[in-house]
């Protein structure tokens, strides 16, 4: 398991501050479609738990992306500042907000299914199907 840090960082406007506790320095690239769609690209993020809070709270905007989660921008900049599971509150956070990026290192890809053919990483990375992924961290229905 990668070893967690605490970073700070911002919106691109700084309008909104963020501290986040304890971020997994592993980096993973989401391919699904709703990411694609909300950035025009992959979402390059780290999962930051839930110990993350925010100076500027005024300026975020939630949009309720699905019946799981949520994401979160600046509604001063635009900038996109989490997607956020509803249940447990864990943030995964676009790695670009945080001020110290040299640490992070871009190791899995998820949805890698629903990667359109137009780009590619040359990193060598875990990667995971949408329904690999929703079978390992979907809540059980038992």
């Amino acid at each position: 398991m990668s070893e967690l840090i605490e970073e700070n960082g911002n919106c691109l406007c700084g309008a909104v501050r963020i501290t986040a506790r304890n971020i997994n320095k592993s980096v993973g690239a989401c391919h699904c479609g709703m990411c694609r769609k909300w950035g025009g690209g992959p979402l390059m993020a780290v999962d930051c738990g839930t110990d993350v809070s925010f100076e500027g709270e005024e300026n975020i905007s939630v949009f309720n992306s699905s019946e799981w989660a949520e994401r979160g921008f600046c509604n001063k900049c635009g900038s996109h500042l989490f997607y956020r599971l509803k249940e447990s509150n864990q943030h995964m956070m676009p790695v670009g907000l945080f001020n110290n990026d040299q640490m992070f290192v871009f190791d899995h890809q998820v949805f890698i299914d629903e990667k359109p053919s137009f780009y590619g990483f040359s990193n060598e990375t875990n990667d995971m199907t949408g329904a690999e992924l929703f079978a390992k961290y979907a809540p059980s229905s038992e």
